[in-house]
């Protein structure tokens, strides 16, 4: 065995695995080993050729360091009761040095399990082998994973879009509603309006699922598609009061494991970014009867604007639609400058355009991309697999992002 770390003093040997050792463990054990040589080089206390040797276990057993020195062939222990009634200077550095390597272990073990527990998604991850799991490169995934994993909590932000990926694509069978569609299919709006806004979304929908189409192109009719909308919204003149109701009465639904999504983030202080092109009042207003509307999340979308009667008359800031994400991440870099240490990033979308929303973080180290692939599956798959890491096709569920923050936290 290889050892890294060791100082011969009056026939001692003290060392350490190399192979074992953290660096931070390392550095310890050194500047220990020189204190115990300046101490024992003076004393008086008489060892016959003897060893000692610290034992640290590899981190997926538990813990420990120990100190045997053999003395005239017989074993001895820093016990207490095996201590000398007098220790000379030279046992009271050893006793130093068995109390200080031991804390190094204890520092180091957290991290050392992080090192031994980079997952193989096939045999550590089950939920990896659900059918609705694509992946071009598992190898490259599982290096992204290994290195959230051992960033920790401390590194760790999420950027997630909304409708379709936190929310429910469907459910048993039948369309759930985007944050757009709970006021559309709401009282608050008359049936010609409500016909208006269901011809917009025929004719700008397909276009926005187009696979033959580039970004660029999609681009203006988005801006039509969302500005005629909006536009029919103020003509309704919405009562902000009614929103909670409306929100009740409606269909959405957040994914499987929401729950333990939200609060597991919350409970370590992972900063949330939701980045929607929805309607942001009733966002917030569906995660807030969820109940997971908690203090780490911060939501940026399309919010209303109403007069002081509560009466809608406009939208605050620029449009945020699909394909502008770009644009508003990188106005958002007073947020992310404020996350400077958060480098480690998990992003959730469900298109295209969702896969800009982390441009405006700019001390990226590891960023793991998240795709749900839910329309035209067999057209777009290949698309999403060669820009997601991971992709979850008709995937209502947020198992897979929870079995990665499970590794990590």
């Amino acid at each position: 065995m290889k050892v890294a770390h060791s100082v011969k003093v009056k026939g001692f040997v003290v060392g350490a695995p190399a192979d074992q050792l953290s660096a931070r463990q390392a550095a310890l054990l050194s500047i220990t080993n020189c204190c115990a040589l300046l101490m024992c080089v003076t004393a008086p206390w008489g060892f016959a050729r003897g060893l000692v040797r610290l034992y640290l276990e590899t981190p997926s057993t538990a813990p420990c360091a120990a100190i045997l020195v053999f003395l005239k062939q017989e074993e001895f222990s820093f016990a207490s009761a095996a201590a000398p009634a007098k220790p000379s200077a030279c046992m009271q550095a050893l006793r130093l040095w068995t109390l200080l390597a031991t804390y190094a272990v204890a520092v180091g073990q957290n991290q050392g399990q992080k090192n031994q527990e980079c997952p193989k998604l096939n045999a550590q991850m089950p939920e990896f082998q659900k059918k609705t799991v694509h992946i071009k490169d598992p190898g490259r995934v599982e290096e992204i994973i290994c290195g959230l994993i051992k960033g920790g909590a401390a590194k760790l932000q999420i950027i997630t879009d909304f409708d379709m990926t936190l929310s429910r694509f469907s459910y048993n069978g039948k369309r759930c509603p985007t944050c757009h569609n709970i006021i559309d299919n709401s009282k608050l709006i008359t049936e010609e309006c409500r016909k208006k806004l269901l011809q917009l979304k025929e004719t700008y929908y397909a276009i926005e699922i187009d696979p033959a189409l580039t970004i660029e192109e999609k681009y203006p009719y988005m801006v039509e598609w969302y500005n005629k909308s909006h536009a029919l919204l103020i003509e309704q003149g919405l009562e902000k009061d009614k929103f909670a109701e409306i929100v009740r009465e409606s269909d959405v639904m957040l994914k499987e494991g929401y729950e333990n999504f939200f609060d597991k983030l919350s409970e370590h202080n992972i900063p949330v970014f939701i980045f929607s092109a929805g309607i942001g009042d009733i966002l917030e207003e569906v995660i807030h009867q969820a109940g997971v509307y908690h203090s780490n999340v911060k939501v940026v979308s399309n919010f209303m604007d109403f007069d002081e009667n509560g009466i809608l008359k406009g939208f605050k800031g620029e449009l945020i639609h699909v394909y502008n994400k770009h644009d508003g991440a990188l106005k958002n870099t007073e947020y992310f400058k404020q996350l400077k240490d958060n480098s480690n990033i998990i992003l959730l979308g469900d298109s295209q355009g969702d896969l800009s929303m982390a441009d405006g973080v700019a001390n990226v180290e590891h960023i793991l991309k998240i795709g749900y692939l839910n329309d035209k599956v067999d057209e777009l798959l290949e698309k999403y697999m060669d820009s997601y890491d991971i992709v979850l096709v008709k995937d209502e569920s947020l198992e897979v992002a929870n079995s990665i923050l499970q590794k990590i936290l």
